[in-house]
């Protein structure tokens, strides 16, 4: 086996590195990495630098994978290292470069060592990736490596080679096989099921309609709408534009049976929409923005909508993204993520090994403590 650092996914072959991903998660593909890095998105000037980790067998099989970034920066990462590089500047230690496994600006667990599904020892593939992405963070002189939104297989992978471990926490939606959106509110207590009928009535009082686009049906007016609708809350919250116009239309070309946009209407006109991601038996809610402010067009286009089509569609899970305390009461429940972390400095690796067990704590508290408050009746 030997293992390789490309700077370009491109050139690693698309059915090789797909042929790695069991869960078929959409971010993960090789379209949309190479999306990312085609339209500019991803690239040294955005402080994303490509060193992705490729494992082959003497017959160029492609046995393993790995994406991995030279960072200049912690955007767009979702797990938080603001205070730890703050540390560092403190003490006179340069934080940046760091080397980071993620998605690039996508807060979804999936595997970081993608393992060809049909070798014999898929443990030992993962153990040679770990120990070669720890050998790049060492060679490269990194003060870090990060890797995001890891499975348990990762996190078993990592932890025997002394990565630290960090928890944190998301809203995901389950499909309890339920018949439609009446059948799934049933579940819900009579206070929360009245609120949220009542907050899709507003929507529907004020003459709104809402479109549902897949596939063929999506044309360049939809993503040109869905990209203002972008920019508007990128500038709304006074953050970084990540995405440009063409990396939109780059779904439309490479991903367009997996892109799944709820576009609202209001006389004849589109006044906001949300995007969402297909891969598996899994919706993803990705990002929304609107250009009018109508009572509850928020909820109705990033979870009812969203909610209504995993149960027509019959989809296991609705993952909607990072943080955000007000989808509980929509029936989101938490659900834990995980990141592991490795750092050269042995005194902050001992100082942040302690506020990561704390850290821990506290998320666990604050899990149990949402479950206490879910909408849904009890059992009893």
């Amino acid at each position: 086996m030997r293992l390789s650092v490309t700077q370009q996914i491109s050139k690693v072959d698309p059915q090789k590195w797909n042929s790695l991903l069991r869960d078929k998660n959409p971010f993960l593909s090789h379209e949309f990495l190479t999306s990312l890095e085609t339209t500019g998105c991803v690239c040294a000037d955005t402080g994303w630098e490509p060193n992705h980790l490729t494992l082959y067998d003497d017959e160029n099989t492609l046995l393993g994978a790995m994406p991995l970034y030279l960072k200049h920066h912690s955007w767009g990462e979702y797990v938080f290292d603001w205070a730890w590089a703050d540390a560092y500047q403190r003490a006179g230690l340069e934080y940046y470069p760091k080397l980071l496994s993620a998605v690039p600006f996508t807060p979804v667990t999936g595997p970081k060592f993608l393992i060809h599904p049909d070798h014999p020892d898929p443990a030992m593939l993962r153990d040679t990736l770990a120990r070669g992405v720890l050998a790049a963070a060492r060679d490269s002189r990194v003060s870090s490596l990060h890797i995001l939104f890891t499975t348990r297989a990762d996190n078993e992978a990592l932890g025997q080679h002394g990565l630290m471990l960090r928890t944190g926490n998301q809203f995901h939606w389950g499909n309890r096989c339920y018949a439609d959106f009446s059948d799934y509110l049933m579940s819900f207590t009579s206070a929360k099921r009245k609120k949220i009928r009542r907050e899709r009535r507003r929507v529907r009082d004020a003459g709104i309609q809402m479109e549902v686009l897949t596939g063929d049906s999506l044309n360049a007016q939809h993503w040109d709408k869905m990209y203002q609708f972008y920019r508007l809350t990128v500038h709304n919250h006074g953050a970084a534009a990540y995405l440009n116009r063409y990396f939109f239309e780059q779904l439309q070309s490479e991903m367009k049976d997996h892109t799944i946009l709820i576009l609202a209407r209001h006389d004849g006109r589109y006044v906001g929409g949300a995007l969402n991601m297909l891969g598996g038996n899994t919706l993803y809610g990705r990002y929304w923005g609107a250009n009018h402010y109508y009572e509850g067009l928020h909820f109705e286009a990033c979870y009812y909508q969203p909610i209504e089509y995993c149960i027509r569609n019959n989809i296991s899970r609705f993952e909607a993204g990072a943080q955000g305390e007000h989808k509980l009461s929509r029936g989101l429940l938490p659900a834990p993520t995980y990141s592991a972390h490795w750092l050269r400095d042995g005194r902050f690796r001992h100082a942040i090994a302690e506020f990561l067990q704390a850290e821990t704590e506290h998320v666990e508290r604050y899990s149990d403590v949402l479950q206490a408050h879910t909408p849904f009746r009890s059992a009893n």
